[in-house]
């Protein structure tokens, strides 16, 4: 069976000012942030990219920002809506360790959790500049600490399975990581917020790629776009209503 992408809705931030999407621009704008969970399927198991948000009360009170999110996008929803138990899982990648990517990790009772090393590293002690990002804060347990007995670490680019390796992309953060597979009929790059949205990746009349709003080494951005360059891949964003709308990519 080939290998196969479905974008799971698992939650929507709406009205999200979109500088924090594309770096020094649209300022006066703003933009829906969809909540992706990833779906692989046509392994010898399932596989789940990103986990997203906690709940909509989670969300308000720990970060404020609204989350609209339907009983059908409850996460255990959205998984049983495709006909898949969490317990059948038996690896979850984190693209990276924010709030909003790694809140559910917990779902999963019998998988791995990979994170990229330096990630982990990063999450423990950030600068405080992204301490609100990865949850480090008084009276709190962050929340990629879920599962935090199944986490296990992978430096650089890894084969991971046939048709799924993982490729570190920072720049967003010190362990972004991306995840390419292998479909059927084109090779895929699950970008994480390296490419938040179809906007940072097709540019604009000043950059061939334009990175988030957030961001720990601008550097590091543009070497990964570059990396990006030489995959070869069709780029999934992380936050992008328009992957929805496509759902399942093959």
């Amino acid at each position: 069976m080939a290998l196969r992408i479905q974008a799971l809705h698992v939650g929507t931030m709406p009205d999200h000012p979109k500088t924090a999407v594309t770096f020094g621009r649209g300022h006066r704008e703003t933009v829906d942030i969809a909540i992706i969970m990833f779906l692989i399927t046509g392994g010898e198991h399932p596989v789940i990219v990103d986990t997203g948000t906690g709940t909509p009360a989670q969300t308000e009170s720990l970060h404020g920002f609204p989350l609209i999110r339907t009983p059908e996008q409850e996460p255990l929803a959205a998984l049983a809506a495709v006909g898949v138990d969490p317990a059948d899982v038996k690896t979850v990648i984190n693209t990276h360790l924010h709030w909003d990517h790694c809140s559910n990790n917990d779902l999963f009772p019998n998988a791995r959790i990979l994170v990229q090393e330096e990630e982990l590293r990063y999450a423990v002690d950030p600068l405080p500049t992204n301490h609100w990002t990865y949850e480090r804060r008084p009276g709190i347990e962050p929340c990629w600490m879920k599962g935090f007995d199944r986490i296990e670490t992978v430096s650089g680019d890894v084969d991971l399975f046939p048709g799924i390796r993982l490729v570190h992309l920072p720049g967003h953060s010190p362990g972004s990581q991306g995840v390419v597979v292998e479909a059927e009929n084109d090779r895929y790059l699950i970008a994480g917020d390296c490419i938040t949205y179809h906007d940072n990746w097709d540019g604009d009349e000043r950059l061939a790629h334009i990175p988030t709003g957030g961001l720990t080494n601008l550097h590091e951005f543009f070497d990964s776009f570059d990396k990006i360059e030489g995959l070869g891949c069709t780029v999934i964003p992380s936050h992008d209503p328009r992957v929805l709308e496509h759902g399942i990519f093959t």
